[in-house]
């Protein structure tokens, strides 16, 4: 069960017991009253200093001196409220195309690397409660750096990345969620088809994960199963949105591997469905400008989180309108201080 409210200083509740004791005491002090008519001297009045009735008024000043008196002995306690505060909260994973295709020369220097100078612009933009991690992928999937609040640990991830191999998106996909969940999620043989290795999403069980967002830098040239249409559809049961930004250009590029120049070129089409089914955006990156701007715009969760915070301050400050309003009343009706 959640807490709301709690003391620092619990001991200190002892001194709220003077509350009761103060009624007690004025009460007696009201019994030993013995003259109605006339002003009853320096305690407690039954008339105004003028000679006027105050009839049931009489009992207001000390009244809201003891509420002010009882605020400010339960601030001495120190309590503590659960205060809710939204804030931007979440988890983001760059997944970063290490493919042979990414070497091409479209953005300058390469893809990859005009990709990896956008991500450290968008990771010092982030607030320091959201977590990010990084997968690279290429015919397979890597988690190169856990989700984690230590910026210089992703800094370092990213540096590390170098581009080898085909393009298997859907396993980039993946990888990206196991970052995401924090292991691997494990997929029921029931919902997958063996000859087409298609997916049926309804069937499958996965926790929800809305709070996180998937960063899919690629040039969209998918060369390996699975299919990424499926596995973006398995990224949507868990609630997870994907941004997708296409590196590179339409008119595309050459890239030599072992020898042979093979032809890229961005492949929009894919990209732009993948973030359709999962409710995320397509961004195209002409430059590294560009990839800057498209960081800078993916919408993260907006969340009210709880916090105890102390509220001593408060307390005490609710207290002082009642201390003031009792001992002017008092001087109004009765000539003193109560």
């Amino acid at each position: 069960m959640s807490q709301y409210v709690s003391f620092i200083w619990p001991w200190m509740l002892w001194t709220t017991l003077l509350a009761p004791l103060l009624i007690w005491l004025y009460v007696r002090l009201r019994k030993r009253q013995q003259q109605p008519a006339v002003d009853l001297g320096p305690l407690w009045l039954a008339q105004s200093h003028s000679g006027q009735a105050l009839g049931r008024r009489r009992h207001v000043p000390p009244i809201l001196f003891l509420i002010g008196l009882t605020l400010l002995l339960l601030a001495l306690a120190r309590p503590e409220a659960m205060v809710r505060l939204p804030r931007i909260q979440g988890t983001v994973v760059l997944a970063f195309d290490a493919s042979n295709s990414m070497l091409a020369d479209d953005l300058e220097p390469t893809r990859i690397e005009a990709a990896k100078t956008a991500a450290q612009a968008f990771i010092d933009n982030q607030p320091d409660n959201i977590e990010i991690g990084v997968v690279a992928f290429s015919s397979g999937g890597l988690v190169v750096q856990q989700p984690t609040h230590d910026r210089t640990e992703v800094l370092s991830s990213i540096e590390r990345l170098s581009a080898q191999g085909g393009t298997s998106v859907g396993q980039g996909i993946f990888t990206a969620l196991n970052a995401i969940a924090g292991e691997r999620i494990a997929i029921d043989e029931e919902a997958v088809d063996l000859e087409s290795g298609m997916i049926d999403a309804a069937m499958l069980q996965i926790d929800d994960y809305s709070s996180a967002v998937i960063l899919l830098l690629t040039d969209g040239e998918n060369t390996s199963s699975p299919d990424p249409l499926e596995i973006a559809q398995v990224a949507a049961e868990a609630g997870v949105r994907i941004y997708t930004v296409g590196v590179g250009s339409e008119e595309g590029a050459l890239v030599e591997v072992d020898g042979f120049a093979l032809a890229t070129r961005l492949d929009e089409a894919v990209l732009q469905e993948i973030a359709s089914v999962t409710n995320g955006a397509y961004y195209r990156a002409a430059d590294q400008e560009a990839l800057r701007d498209i960081y800078e715009s993916v919408d993260l969760k907006l969340a009210v989180d709880g916090e105890m915070m102390e509220v001593t301050a408060i307390l005490a400050a609710l207290s002082l309108p009642f201390l003031l309003a009792g001992g002017a009343l008092s001087m109004f009706w009765l000539g003193r201080a109560p």
